[in-house]
């Protein structure tokens, strides 16, 4: 079949790591309850959060990596790349679960908290610990907060057909994509998880947000640049966008929502996250939408020192997403032995992406110092000299 993607330029986008970090800082602060710092998240202000934006990047760079590889080298080539990067992702997920758990267990156990076994869903353990690690090897257990990397990986391990059919054909990918989402939420289809339900992000819905990253990256963004531009499409933009925040705010004070018409507010105001509302995604796409038109590639203020601290978390981003999940777990265990007062959760947010950051600028580190040195230039000759 004929290649008609259009792939992205050579060269790094630094939009994609900028809100890459911006999405893991994010998730750690969300992850935190009772934390007043999180009023900084864009989940308080529209329909779609951090997670949406993870997803949708890493569909966006796994396309953006692999497809040129799997053009020059062959499918086969590409697929077991892509196998490789879900093997690394497996093992982040093992050993940030291992931790997390034991972590969990040890200061429930240490301060006599019964109540924190049960809130991080890790009661099992006690009960059935065997079977219960089982099921985390499979993805199947997940305590609180582990639920993106397991998604990430299901995605990431069906990508490569996928991958191969989007160069061929990117449009019907993305047609497939969404009747799937749809039919999914129509037919109530989800993954099983141990020891009772349904995946929390439910992959044949999120789905769809990993392959519009993709056709977005494969000249779906270039192909819809007129659509992007168009006055029309930025007057329904700035329009959903306060909709989307006066039903999110509807929804987190329960005396403004009384205000609103129930026959309206009562579609919103639980904002279906495992299924992925389409009102949802289109939010999401809303964003998109005003970023590229906004923020393009060359933009010269992506090269802001500013933003360094954001974006070396962005080029780490597994490191640092794991790091978060867990300094999130720490940071919601000591604002329960403090007051909880407001000064308290900005240090323990702050100090948080202060530790995120400092591991993402280690890892850089660490890893130019994996890369030979440039060879020093031999010296030259002396000039002869006359007899």
């Amino acid at each position: 079949m004929k290649i008609n993607a259009i792939l992205p330029d050579k060269g790094r986008d630094l939009r994609l790591d900028l809100f890459r970090g911006v999405a893991n800082w994010a998730i750690y602060l969300d992850h935190i309850p009772d934390n007043v710092v999180n009023w900084i998240t864009t989940r308080n202000y529209g329909f779609s959060d951090a997670a949406d934006l993870f997803v949708f990047i890493s569909g966006y760079t796994a396309s953006f990596v692999y497809a040129r590889m799997m053009l020059d080298r062959g499918f086969v080539v590409g697929a077991t790349r892509l196998t490789k990067r879900v093997w690394q992702l497996y093992v982040a997920h093992i050993i940030l679960f291992v931790i997390y758990i034991a972590a969990i267990t040890y200061l429930a156990l240490r301060f006599g908290d019964s109540e924190m076994i049960n809130e991080f869903n890790v009661a099992g353990l006690v009960d059935q610990a065997t079977e219960t690690l089982r099921q985390g090897l499979m993805l199947k257990f997940k305590p609180v907060n582990l639920d993106v990397l397991p998604l990430y990986i299901v995605l990431m391990g069906l990508f490569p057909p996928v991958l191969w059919f989007m160069l061929r054909q990117p449009d019907l990918t993305m047609v497939i994509s969404i009747v799937l989402w749809l039919v999914s939420r129509q037919m109530g289809w989800n993954f099983t998880a141990y020891p009772a339900g349904t995946w929390y992000f439910n992959p044949l819905a999120w789905q769809v947000l990993f392959v519009f990253g993709a056709w977005c990256a494969m000249g779906g963004a270039r192909k819809s640049i007129a659509i992007v531009n168009s006055k029309y499409t930025l007057w329904f933009c700035i329009a959903y966008l306060l909709f989307a925040l006066v039903m999110t705010m509807a929804a987190k004070f329960p005396d403004f929502g009384a205000l609103l018409p129930d026959f309206l507010y009562s579609h919103f105001k639980h904002n279906d996250k495992t299924f992925l509302a389409p009102y949802r995604f289109l939010h999401f796409v809303v964003i998109v939408i005003m970023v590229v038109r906004f923020v393009p590639k060359d933009w010269p203020g992506l090269e802001w020192k500013i933003w360094d601290p954001v974006v070396v978390c962005g080029q780490q981003s597994l490191a640092v997403f794991c790091v978060g999940v867990f300094l999130s777990f720490v940071a919601h265990f000591l604002l329960s032995l403090s007051s909880g007062s407001i000064l308290v959760q900005v240090l323990v947010s702050v100090a948080g992406i202060s530790i995120m950051t400092l591991v993402a600028y280690y890892i850089s580190w660490s890893k130019r110092q994996d890369k030979p040195l440039p060879k020093a230039p031999a010296p030259k000759a002396p000039a002869a000299t006359a007899a």
